[in-house]
């Protein structure tokens, strides 16, 4: 274990460009957390790194949940723009915040002051020089062996819902996908009962699957 925490705090101190480094260090804090037949869920480039760890490092894995995630298409321009026009957004007086977030698709901007707060200080504060989430290529998405189900944004800023969701379906056998009419980029802000149920059902069902597997020798 103490080898383990070693690897842990050098990978922490290192800004971790490739698949395999941050598959491995993904890896090494489930090892140093002891666990094992992870559901792992993650959202834009944390959506990136669950989709990178069941391609490069699914040995912990159970299944993945990907939310409008990072790595079935480049990411466009047209993100970024969202994203500083939303903290502009931030600016504008309450009254017209609601409006500010029909037409950008930002759920974040009428959340209370308290939910806001803390997305606000990791934007203006917060500065990384790790790359965007690549796009992963076919024969990537074609190795992943891992139960998994996408959610998309029907409105997404990051992706072309319809062109990836069809992307996935073609290279991930057995691949579960949903696009959310009306969503943005923020699925789990804006649907979240939807979402929870979401997942939990797929957990239930790849345990299901598991359970019944080994019952009969599968």
């Amino acid at each position: 274990m103490a080898g383990t925490g070693q690897r842990i705090g050098r990978f922490q101190r290192q800004v971790l460009h490739g698949s395999a480094d941050n598959a491995a260090w993904l890896d090494a804090v489930l090892a140093g957390l002891g666990l094992h037949d992870v559901h792992l869920v993650g959202l834009s480039y944390g959506g990136w790194l669950a989709l990178n760890q069941a391609v490069y490092g699914p040995a912990r894995l159970a299944s993945v949940t990907l939310l409008d995630p990072g790595g079935l298409e480049k990411v466009p321009i047209r993100f970024y723009a969202n994203l500083l026009l939303g903290v502009l957004a931030t600016l504008a007086p309450r009254r017209t915040r609601a409006r500010l977030s029909r037409l950008l698709a930002n759920h974040a901007l009428i959340e209370s002051p308290e939910q806001l707060a803390p997305i606000m200080i990791a934007a203006r504060s917060w500065r990384t020089n790790r790359p965007a989430a690549r796009r992963l290529d076919d024969d990537e998405l074609r190795a992943v062996q891992v139960p998994m189900q996408v959610l998309f944004g029907g409105r997404s800023s990051l992706l072309r819902p319809a062109r990836a969701a069809s992307r996935v379906r073609e290279l991930v056998a057995g691949v579960r996908t949903e696009i959310v009419p009306g969503a943005g980029h923020g699925l789990p802000l804006e649907e979240p009962e939807l979402v929870n149920r979401r997942i939990l059902d797929f957990v239930d069902l790849v345990d299901a699957a598991d359970v019944g597997g080994a019952r009969t020798g599968g």
